[in-house]
Parts: structure tokens; sequence; C-alpha cells
């Protein structure tokens, strides 16, 4: 199926260095998207010794439980993930959603899948949501429900990136809702990129306030810490 897309969209040449391709990437291109960080913090994924739980998440322990990332926020998994987000590139939730859908195994049993949710707003401004449609990739692959409308965000913040470090959690505080029954539910929620955490840590208290017991994080991308 991917292939056939690619050939259809792309006119059989790579996404990013337009070069022949059977798929949406070369070979060449496809093997230099950047691993996840290893050993990792099984609580928030960024690189930790022994893949020990990091001092950041013990001195103040977030809401969700766990994090999987398939990939490091870098070049050129970025181009991808904006070409996707903001360009509509709706191709390429398939080449991601199956990298992340590979992670499944790591994140362990999960009742179902929840996309991060965009305001009304923003998603009318958009007309999709990546993370959703990153989602039903994970899905398909997974054999896991997706459950795209058990969470609303019910405040139009400003767009995280758009703000410094320090602000972010501030800014989503209170922004989303669970509008369903997820008692002793072990959730896996769906996004493209985790930066603070602080928009995972949010939904995450949303979903436990809600009954869920377990809420892990599945993201394409894991960025560094400044500096």
């Amino acid at each position: 199926m991917l292939k056939t897309i690619s050939a259809r969209v792309f006119g059989g040449t790579c996404f990013l260095c337009r070069g022949r391709a059977d798929g949406l990437l070369c070979g060449a291109c496809e093997a230099e998207l950047p691993g996840a960080p290893e050993p990792a913090c099984p609580r928030c994924a960024l690189a930790s010794p022994g893949g020990s739980v990091c001092g950041r998440c013990l001195a103040h322990t977030p809401h969700y439980d766990a994090t999987v990332s398939a990939l490091a926020y870098d070049f050129p998994a970025d181009a991808l993930i904006h070409a996707l987000k903001f360009r509509g590139e709706l191709a390429l939730a398939d080449l991601l959603g199956t990298r992340l859908a590979h992670k499944l195994p790591v994140a362990g049993h999960v009742d179902f899948l929840v996309p991060v949710p965009l305001s009304a707003a923003r998603l009318r401004g958009r007309g999709y949501n990546q993370a959703a449609e990153l989602g039903r990739t994970v899905a398909r692959f997974g054999h896991v429900p997706l459950l795209a409308r058990l969470c609303e965000r019910v405040n139009d913040t400003p767009p995280q990136t758009e703000l410094p470090w320090a602000e972010r959690e501030r800014n989503v505080r209170g922004a989303f809702r669970c509008a369903g029954d997820v008692r002793g539910a072990r959730v896996a929620v769906v996004d493209d990129v985790m930066t603070t955490g602080a928009t995972l840590d949010a939904l995450a208290r949303a979903l436990k306030a809600a009954g869920a017991a377990h809420v892990v994080n599945l993201v394409v991308a894991r960025t560094a810490p400044p500096g």
C-alpha cells in the first residue's frame, strides 16, 4: 500500500532527496532516520545511563507512566514530521505511523489508542489532526482500537512551539477533558513530537482523572533537552 501511495503521489521519487525510490523514501534516506536515544529513561524517553528513571522524572513525577519514541527529532525525521504537520503531506502518516507501530511491543499491552486532540478552531484551520492520522496507521498495524473522540481539547491555547519551555506547562494546564469511562484501562497516547512533555502530561492527567490505570506515550520523535 505504501509503495502504491508513493508512486501515485511522488512519482516513484524519494520525498527527501528526490532520487529514485520504491517507497516514500529511498534506502539511503531511510537509513539516515535518527533512532531514538538509547539507553533511555522509561518514563520520558530521554537518554539516561543504564536506562534508569532520570533525575527529572524522579524529582517531578509526570502523570504518564512511560514514553516510547520511534525516532529522535533530528534531520531528516524533523523534515518529515514538519511536512506531515504543516504541509498536509498525509501520505507520510503511513511511513511514520508504521515506524511507531513497530514500537508497540515495547509499550506493553494497551487497551486502546488516543491521539492528542486539537482544539476545534485549530482542527478547522488545519483540516486534519496529524496525531489521529498517525494513530490510524498504528491501530491498523498493531490491531489496537483507536478512540479518536474519547478526549477533547477544551481550551484553544497558543501553540506550544511559540512559547518558551518554562511557559508550556502553564499553557496546557486544564486543556483536556476525557469524555468516556476509562476506569482500569491501559491507554497509549499517540503524538508526533514530544518536547517538554507538558501537553502529554496534561492529557495523561485528564485520563487518570477519568480512571485510566496506565498511560504510555507513543511518539514518533523525541527532542533533546535544551543545550
